[in-house]
């Protein structure tokens, strides 16, 4: 069995009137992401730890933000790009963990239907999905409502 580990790491800034995406739900918010494609700064975390689980780059270099192609894209079809990568490299999700920060709005009511979300997209059960939200208790650009960054851990199993 080869058994590998990645981490994550995104950050978007915060403005008004945009949606705010997180793991691959719509958050109600008066503000949201600046981003290329849907800005769902939790999955785009998730996609570099997988893709730090196989060293094969970054999201950055697979789905660059000088394409058109990705423009808007949901980010549900960037983790599903991404889990057909792991797959092909011989590879199956074993299980992730993801740290949101975000000083508002609460996450909390979310955090079930993200795990239920990302579950079809992964392959495994919401049980092998951890989402946890913190604020930065109002200190530095989150806690200033500027921004969100979010950590991901991902384990992936191959035969």
């Amino acid at each position: 069995m080869d058994i590998r580990i990645g981490n994550g790491y995104d950050v978007h800034a915060l403005a008004q009137g945009l949606p705010m995406w997180l793991g691959g739900v719509q958050i109600p918010s008066e503000t949201g992401f600046v981003a290329h494609s849907d800005g769902d700064v939790a999955i785009h975390a998730l996609c570099d730890a997988l893709l730090g689980c196989l060293a094969v780059g970054d999201i950055g270099h697979l789905f660059p933000d000088t394409s058109d192609e990705w423009k808007g894209i949901d980010s549900k079809i960037l983790l599903t790009n991404v889990v057909s990568l792991v797959q092909e490299h011989g590879y199956r999700v074993g299980n992730v963990d993801i740290t949101i920060a975000l000083q508002r709005p609460k996450l909390s009511p979310y955090i079930t239907a993200m795990r239920e979300t990302l579950s079809p997209i992964l392959g495994v059960s919401p049980e092998r999905i951890s989402v946890k939200a913190t604020t930065t208790e109002r200190l530095g650009f989150v806690g200033r409502c500027e921004g969100c960054e979010v950590w991901a851990s991902a384990l992936i199993i191959g035969d």
